[in-house]
């Protein structure tokens, strides 16, 4: 029979190996609730709910600026200048003095027809007094039927020199008219080619350009599939506004209404001519000028939009991450069509009600990471009026 003495070494082992076994246990657990107190929360993401919306596609064409009313001045008599009546690229009215060359050649010869004019009078006089002369003794059987005749073959002949004289005296009058240059529009001068005391030749000396300021008209060409597109768009009854930006400056855009669409199509290019009035007022505008000019094309009645921010790019693919029901991140690659100020038209891949991270996607470091989304407004709001898509990129 075992002592209670020889029994003790054995029972203070165990004892010993319970305790060493129940501290591990202890620590294991610790250790667990201490990594997953330290665990991080998941990430604070915005997110928008996919925009549905009317949107006006459009498409970017390049144009020029160009006067309403271009007129290059030309001398219509010869002569020499005498006087220039205005200062270089100032504003001038219809009807302003411009030029004035020397009058007094046709001066002379206005007062040259008037006396051509007053001899050729006075001998119809005569010939009128000789005609009623030999009627008269015609009847009394005085004169021969042949000097009767004769003497208002005469008398007619006569009218015909007075006629020819008054046209002649008009033809004076007019050229010493035409020695005064006026402004035939209102609008801007250009420079003056020919100066005072040089000859300025009828028909051929151009003697200055003369633009007009306000409307201004804005040429661009579209391509024949857009050319066509848009006429689903342009209604002929209703004004067509259309967006114009002049210079590349994007402070510099302006409204301007479409007021012309060629008959035919360039053969050569393949376009289709297209004319925009402009307002000018203040004449800031100059004929020549760049311009890109946005012309709406076709209309989406549903489109889909998200945030330009949310749409992000692997080498040419392109996608966006969607919070699903769990708030797990997954990435979904999409189809981008075209901007619309800063939203883009979704073609392929978003359907409506899907959320989007449209900011802090940066924290997202794998699909189907666990993210704690932050709804944000959508810009612009879902109830905003159709807007007009630029070019896609």
């Amino acid at each position: 029979m075992v002592s209670l003495s020889q029994r003790t070494p054995f029972a203070s082992r165990g004892a010993v190996i319970l305790l060493i076994t129940v501290l591990l246990t202890g620590c294991k657990a610790q250790s667990e609730e201490s990594v997953a107190s330290s665990s991080p929360p998941p990430p604070e993401v915005d997110v928008a709910e996919v925009v549905v919306q009317s949107v006006v596609l459009s498409e970017s064409f390049t144009g020029r600026v160009e006067a309403a009313e271009t007129v290059e001045l030309r001398a219509r008599v010869s002569g020499y200048i005498q006087e220039v009546v205005f200062e270089e690229g100032e504003l001038v009215e219809q009807g302003a003095l411009l030029f004035l060359i020397d009058q007094r050649p046709y001066q002379a010869r206005v007062g040259a027809a008037q006396a051509d004019l007053a001899q050729a009078r006075s001998q119809l006089a005569q010939a009128g007094s000789e005609a009623e002369r030999a009627r008269v003794l015609l009847g009394r059987q005085a004169i021969s039927q042949e000097v009767h005749d004769q003497r208002q073959a005469a008398l007619n002949n006569n009218r015909a020199m007075v006629d020819a004289a008054q046209a002649a005296l008009d033809t004076a009058e007019l050229d010493l008219e035409y020695t005064r240059i006026t402004a035939p529009i209102s609008g801007r001068v250009g420079r003056a080619m020919v100066t005072r005391g040089n000859l300025a030749n009828a028909d051929q000396s151009l003697l200055t350009t003369l633009v007009s300021i306000d409307p201004v008209h804005v040429y661009f060409e579209a391509d024949e599939q857009a050319a066509f597109a848009s006429q689903t768009m342009l209604v002929e009854e209703a004004p067509n506004i259309l967006t114009i930006e002049l210079g590349g400056d994007s402070q510099r855009q302006y409204k301007g209404t479409l007021d012309f669409i060629d008959n035919r199509l360039n053969p050569n290019t393949g376009t289709l001519q297209f004319r925009a009035v402009l307002a000018n007022p203040d004449g800031h505008i100059r004929p020549g000028e760049f311009a890109r000019v946005e012309m709406p094309v076709a209309r989406l009645e549903q489109a889909l939009l998200v945030d330009r921010k949310a749409v992000l790019t692997n080498q040419d693919r392109r996608y966006v991450y969607v919070i699903d029901e769990n708030n797990l991140a997954e990435r979904r690659p999409v189809t981008t069509g075209r901007q619309v100020d800063e939203m883009t038209v979704i073609t392929e891949g978003l359907a409506v009600g899907d959320r989007v991270i449209v900011n802090g996607v940066q924290k997202v470091f794998m699909p189907g990471m666990e993210v704690s989304p932050q709804q944000v407004a959508n810009v612009p709001p879902i109830n905003a009026q159709p807007t007009i898509a630029a070019r896609e990129e």
